[in-house]
């Protein structure tokens, strides 16, 4: 009898370790929590910044490009985009970036008659 009582105690023992055990694994901690947290926050900052070197670049190449190179007034690019022509006489626009994306004349459109 002392064998069995033992045995049941042993088992109910487990089963309520287990259970209290299965409990403290399903809740995410105050550090996960904030690591979570910090992601996030680190993630929005990311592309918050990015997107502001993206249109500093764009605003510096555009100035940059009015005053060294010659404006195209008679036609735009493929999108609307002003038309530069470089020293070397090829054809660009400035794309979000900042980037110099050169056209060939063939793809440069008429602008559009202004009202």
């Amino acid at each position: 009898m002392k064998k069995l009582f033992k045995t049941a105690l042993f088992a109910a023992l487990l089963f309520a370790a287990s259970s209290v055990m299965a409990q403290t694994h399903k809740d995410t901690t105050l550090p996960q929590k904030a690591g979570t947290a910090a992601k996030k926050g680190w993630k929005a900052t990311k592309k918050a910044g990015s997107a502001v070197g993206n249109k500093t670049a764009e605003l510096a190449s555009k100035g940059a490009s009015a005053v060294s190179d010659k404006k195209y007034d008679e036609k735009v690019g493929p999108q609307g985009q002003t038309i530069y022509i470089d020293k070397n006489s090829a054809y660009y626009y400035v794309n979000k970036k900042g980037h110099h994306i050169y056209v060939p004349k063939a793809k440069l459109v008429d602008k559009p008659a202004s009202k």
